[in-house]
Protein backbone atom coordinates (compact mmCIF):
# COMPACT_ATOMS: atom_id res chain seq x y z
CA UNK A 1 0.00 0.00 0.00
CA UNK A 2 1.42 3.53 -0.91
CA UNK A 3 0.96 6.32 1.76
CA UNK A 4 -2.12 8.96 1.55
CA UNK A 5 -1.38 11.05 4.55
CA UNK A 6 2.06 11.53 6.26
CA UNK A 7 3.00 13.29 9.62
CA UNK A 8 6.05 13.72 10.79
CA UNK A 9 6.84 15.39 14.04
CA UNK A 10 3.47 17.16 13.37
CA UNK A 11 2.88 20.02 16.39
CA UNK A 12 -0.04 22.28 16.44
CA UNK A 13 0.31 25.61 19.47
CA UNK A 14 -2.50 27.93 19.50
CA UNK A 15 -2.71 31.16 21.22
CA UNK A 16 -5.48 31.84 23.72
CA UNK A 17 -6.30 34.23 26.60
CA UNK A 18 -3.71 32.32 28.44
CA UNK A 19 -0.98 32.54 26.50
CA UNK A 20 0.29 29.74 23.93
CA UNK A 21 -1.26 26.27 24.33
CA UNK A 22 0.58 23.54 22.98
CA UNK A 23 -2.02 20.66 21.33
CA UNK A 24 -0.37 18.43 19.53
CA UNK A 25 3.26 17.05 20.50
CA UNK A 26 5.32 15.74 17.57
CA UNK A 27 3.02 13.48 16.32
CA UNK A 28 4.67 10.68 13.57
CA UNK A 29 2.57 8.75 11.46
CA UNK A 30 1.04 7.27 8.01
CA UNK A 31 -2.28 6.46 6.58
CA UNK A 32 -2.39 4.13 3.79
CA UNK A 33 -4.35 3.80 0.58
CA UNK A 34 -7.73 2.31 1.09
CA UNK A 35 -6.87 2.61 5.15
CA UNK A 36 -9.55 3.18 8.02
CA UNK A 37 -8.19 4.94 10.58
CA UNK A 38 -10.02 5.71 13.70
CA UNK A 39 -8.76 8.39 16.18
CA UNK A 40 -9.44 8.31 20.29
CA UNK A 41 -8.54 9.30 23.26
CA UNK A 42 -10.26 11.28 25.93
CA UNK A 43 -11.86 14.73 25.27
CA UNK A 44 -8.91 17.35 25.28
CA UNK A 45 -6.68 14.82 23.99
CA UNK A 46 -5.84 16.46 20.75
CA UNK A 47 -8.07 14.06 17.97
CA UNK A 48 -10.33 17.08 16.49
CA UNK A 49 -6.83 19.09 16.06
CA UNK A 50 -4.69 16.25 14.41
CA UNK A 51 -8.08 15.77 12.02
CA UNK A 52 -8.29 19.65 11.13
CA UNK A 53 -3.96 19.13 10.52
CA UNK A 54 -4.72 16.60 8.41
CA UNK A 55 -7.77 18.33 6.22
CA UNK A 56 -4.77 21.48 6.24
CA UNK A 57 -8.11 23.34 8.07
CA UNK A 58 -5.39 24.06 10.92
CA UNK A 59 -1.54 25.31 9.86
CA UNK A 60 1.23 22.77 11.67
CA UNK A 61 3.26 24.84 13.41
CA UNK A 62 5.86 22.56 13.73
CA UNK A 63 7.04 19.43 11.44
CA UNK A 64 5.82 18.31 7.90
CA UNK A 65 1.83 17.40 6.89
CA UNK A 66 1.74 15.51 3.11
CA UNK A 67 -1.31 14.59 2.08
CA UNK A 68 -1.16 12.58 -1.52
CA UNK A 69 2.21 13.04 -1.72
CA UNK A 70 1.81 17.27 -2.00
CA UNK A 71 3.27 19.40 1.64
CA UNK A 72 0.37 20.90 3.03
CA UNK A 73 2.53 23.48 5.09
CA UNK A 74 3.91 24.59 1.54
CA UNK A 75 0.60 25.71 0.51
CA UNK A 76 -1.02 28.98 0.83
CA UNK A 77 -4.84 28.50 2.57
CA UNK A 78 -6.50 29.45 -1.62
CA UNK A 79 -4.22 26.48 -2.77
CA UNK A 80 -5.17 24.44 0.22
CA UNK A 81 -8.62 25.17 -0.76
CA UNK A 82 -8.25 24.32 -3.69
CA UNK A 83 -6.52 20.53 -2.95
CA UNK A 84 -9.22 20.02 -0.59
CA UNK A 85 -11.78 20.88 -2.95
CA UNK A 86 -10.24 18.43 -5.35
CA UNK A 87 -9.10 15.59 -3.07
CA UNK A 88 -10.78 15.43 0.18
CA UNK A 89 -13.96 15.07 1.96
CA UNK A 90 -14.66 16.67 5.55
CA UNK A 91 -17.54 15.71 7.79
CA UNK A 92 -18.53 17.56 10.75
CA UNK A 93 -20.27 16.97 13.89
CA UNK A 94 -22.14 19.76 13.05
CA UNK A 95 -23.42 19.60 9.56
CA UNK A 96 -22.46 22.71 8.07
CA UNK A 97 -25.50 23.10 5.47
CA UNK A 98 -25.97 26.29 3.95
CA UNK A 99 -29.62 27.29 5.16
CA UNK A 100 -31.03 28.63 2.29
CA UNK A 101 -30.08 26.52 0.24
CA UNK A 102 -31.75 23.31 -0.76
CA UNK A 103 -30.22 19.89 -0.27
CA UNK A 104 -29.75 19.31 -3.73
CA UNK A 105 -27.90 22.28 -4.21
CA UNK A 106 -26.40 22.00 -1.15
CA UNK A 107 -24.55 19.12 -2.42
CA UNK A 108 -24.44 20.32 -6.03
CA UNK A 109 -23.14 23.75 -4.91
CA UNK A 110 -19.04 22.49 -4.24
CA UNK A 111 -19.50 20.63 -7.51
CA UNK A 112 -20.56 23.77 -9.33
CA UNK A 113 -17.37 26.26 -7.95
CA UNK A 114 -15.13 22.89 -8.88
CA UNK A 115 -16.35 23.54 -12.50
CA UNK A 116 -18.23 19.88 -12.94
CA UNK A 117 -20.34 20.70 -15.79
CA UNK A 118 -22.73 17.55 -14.29
CA UNK A 119 -22.76 18.99 -10.76
CA UNK A 120 -26.51 18.34 -10.64
CA UNK A 121 -26.97 15.21 -12.00
CA UNK A 122 -23.80 13.89 -9.52
CA UNK A 123 -25.79 15.36 -6.61
CA UNK A 124 -28.84 13.53 -7.38
CA UNK A 125 -26.83 10.47 -7.72
CA UNK A 126 -25.59 10.94 -3.99
CA UNK A 127 -29.20 11.92 -2.58
CA UNK A 128 -30.47 8.65 -3.68
CA UNK A 129 -27.48 6.71 -2.55
CA UNK A 130 -28.13 8.26 1.02
CA UNK A 131 -31.66 7.88 0.76
CA UNK A 132 -32.45 11.13 0.05
CA UNK A 133 -34.14 11.12 -3.39
CA UNK A 134 -37.31 12.19 -1.94
CA UNK A 135 -35.96 15.17 -0.11
CA UNK A 136 -34.02 17.08 -2.59
CA UNK A 137 -36.26 19.86 -2.83
CA UNK A 138 -36.09 20.29 1.09
CA UNK A 139 -34.25 22.98 3.45
CA UNK A 140 -32.13 22.04 5.71
CA UNK A 141 -34.45 23.66 8.79
CA UNK A 142 -37.03 20.90 6.99
CA UNK A 143 -35.38 18.27 7.56
CA UNK A 144 -33.92 16.02 10.71
CA UNK A 145 -30.65 16.16 12.62
CA UNK A 146 -30.41 12.64 10.73
CA UNK A 147 -31.22 13.67 7.05
CA UNK A 148 -28.84 16.90 7.53
CA UNK A 149 -26.17 14.61 8.40
CA UNK A 150 -27.33 12.24 5.24
CA UNK A 151 -26.86 15.21 3.11
CA UNK A 152 -23.68 16.29 4.47
CA UNK A 153 -22.14 12.84 3.98
CA UNK A 154 -23.68 13.15 0.16
CA UNK A 155 -21.61 16.65 0.17
CA UNK A 156 -18.63 15.22 0.90
CA UNK A 157 -18.83 12.17 -0.88
CA UNK A 158 -19.60 13.93 -4.18
CA UNK A 159 -16.54 14.92 -5.61
CA UNK A 160 -15.48 11.71 -5.47
CA UNK A 161 -12.71 11.97 -3.06
CA UNK A 162 -9.61 10.52 -2.08
CA UNK A 163 -9.53 11.20 1.48
CA UNK A 164 -12.38 11.16 3.71
CA UNK A 165 -12.05 13.08 7.02
CA UNK A 166 -14.97 12.90 9.27
CA UNK A 167 -15.05 14.63 13.21
CA UNK A 168 -17.56 12.57 15.97
CA UNK A 169 -20.17 12.44 12.47
CA UNK A 170 -22.60 11.07 15.21
CA UNK A 171 -22.30 13.12 17.85
CA UNK A 172 -25.37 14.86 17.66
CA UNK A 173 -28.10 11.89 16.74
CA UNK A 174 -29.25 9.82 18.65
CA UNK A 175 -27.99 6.27 18.66
CA UNK A 176 -30.08 4.77 16.12
CA UNK A 177 -29.36 7.43 13.79
CA UNK A 178 -26.24 7.63 14.51
CA UNK A 179 -25.42 3.51 13.50
CA UNK A 180 -27.12 4.44 10.25
CA UNK A 181 -24.94 6.91 9.53
CA UNK A 182 -21.65 5.27 10.37
CA UNK A 183 -23.40 2.34 8.28
CA UNK A 184 -23.57 4.54 5.19
CA UNK A 185 -20.02 6.46 5.56
CA UNK A 186 -18.59 2.90 5.55
CA UNK A 187 -20.54 2.14 2.74
CA UNK A 188 -19.66 5.34 0.31
CA UNK A 189 -15.94 4.90 1.69
CA UNK A 190 -16.14 1.55 0.15
CA UNK A 191 -18.18 2.94 -3.04
CA UNK A 192 -15.51 5.66 -3.81
CA UNK A 193 -12.47 3.66 -2.98
CA UNK A 194 -11.07 6.46 -0.16
CA UNK A 195 -8.97 6.88 2.75
CA UNK A 196 -11.13 7.32 6.12
CA UNK A 197 -9.98 9.02 8.76
CA UNK A 198 -12.19 8.95 11.54
CA UNK A 199 -12.72 10.96 15.07
CA UNK A 200 -14.59 9.36 17.62
CA UNK A 201 -15.83 8.76 20.98
CA UNK A 202 -17.38 5.43 20.90
CA UNK A 203 -15.68 1.97 21.01
CA UNK A 204 -17.61 0.23 18.90
CA UNK A 205 -16.95 2.45 15.67
CA UNK A 206 -13.34 2.29 16.56
CA UNK A 207 -13.36 -1.47 16.03
CA UNK A 208 -14.60 -0.67 12.71
CA UNK A 209 -11.40 0.66 11.49
CA UNK A 210 -8.46 -1.39 9.91
CA UNK A 211 -6.11 0.13 13.19
CA UNK A 212 -7.09 3.42 15.82
CA UNK A 213 -4.50 5.75 17.35
CA UNK A 214 -5.12 6.44 20.87
CA UNK A 215 -4.18 9.87 21.67
CA UNK A 216 -3.82 12.07 25.48
CA UNK A 217 -2.39 15.00 26.49
CA UNK A 218 -1.79 15.56 22.44
CA UNK A 219 0.87 12.56 22.05
CA UNK A 220 0.26 9.21 20.60
CA UNK A 221 -0.32 7.10 23.81
CA UNK A 222 -0.67 3.67 21.89
CA UNK A 223 -1.48 2.30 17.78
CA UNK A 224 -3.18 -0.76 17.37
CA UNK A 225 -4.88 -3.07 15.17
CA UNK A 226 -8.74 -2.64 15.42
CA UNK A 227 -10.39 -6.30 16.78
Amino acid sequence: MSSVLSLKDARLALEGNAGRVEILHGITLEVQKGETLGLVGPSGSGKSSLLMLMGGLERATGGTISALGQDLSAMDEDALARFRRDHMGVVFQSFHLIPTMTALENVATPLELAGHKDAFARAEAELEAVGLADRADHFPRQMSGGEQQRVALARAVAPRPHILLADEPTGNLDEANGQAIMDLLFRLRDRHDATLVLVTHSNRLAERCDRVIRLRDGQVDVQEAAA
